[in-house]
């Protein structure tokens, strides 16, 4: 976990990876060189200093396990980029329920921009209130002819 030092500095990824897998995509395709896996069973290690919270890791990661946190989006919102690869995609400007790793709701984010990539892996940027900024893990889009509130 990036210290609050290193959260204050700016966007950052965070790696959720749960199992001990052969797979290092994310190392391979980050551009600064921030992520490793020593050996190929490994986690990944993440470089803070190195990472600037591309999120070009997230793209490449086929477990979804990478996020990108930015402390430093507003005073009373955080910035959560999220891998996405449903459809359809949401649209800039939306607002959607904001799920935890359970898929519970959560509350509610707005959708900031919708990150299409080459792979299918989709990411969207959410606004989020600072205090769900590490427990945000997905979305769920609302429905059109009303407002939808906690479950």
């Amino acid at each position: 976990m990036p210290s609050q030092e290193r959260f204050a500095k700016g966007p950052i990824a965070l790696f959720e990876c749960m199992q001990q897998i052969p797979c290092n995509p994310c190392a391979d395709a980050c551009p600064r060189g921030a992520i490793t896996v020593k050996e190929i069973n490994d986690c990944p290690s993440l470089n803070e200093e190195l990472c600037n919270g591309c999120g070009v890791c997230m793209t490449h990661c086929p477990g979804l396990s990478i996020f990108v946190v930015d402390y430093t989006y507003g005073k009373d919102a955080a910035l959560v980029k999220i891998p996405y690869e449903f459809s359809p995609l949401p649209e800039a400007k939306t607002v959607v329920d904001a799920l935890n790793r359970q898929g519970q709701w959560i509350g509610t984010a707005q959708v900031i921009r919708v990150q299409t990539s080459p792979n299918k892996t989709n990411i969207i940027w959410l606004s989020v209130p600072r205090e769900l900024a590490m427990e945000v893990r997905s979305i769920r889009l609302r429905k059109q002819s009303g407002n939808m509130s906690s479950p």
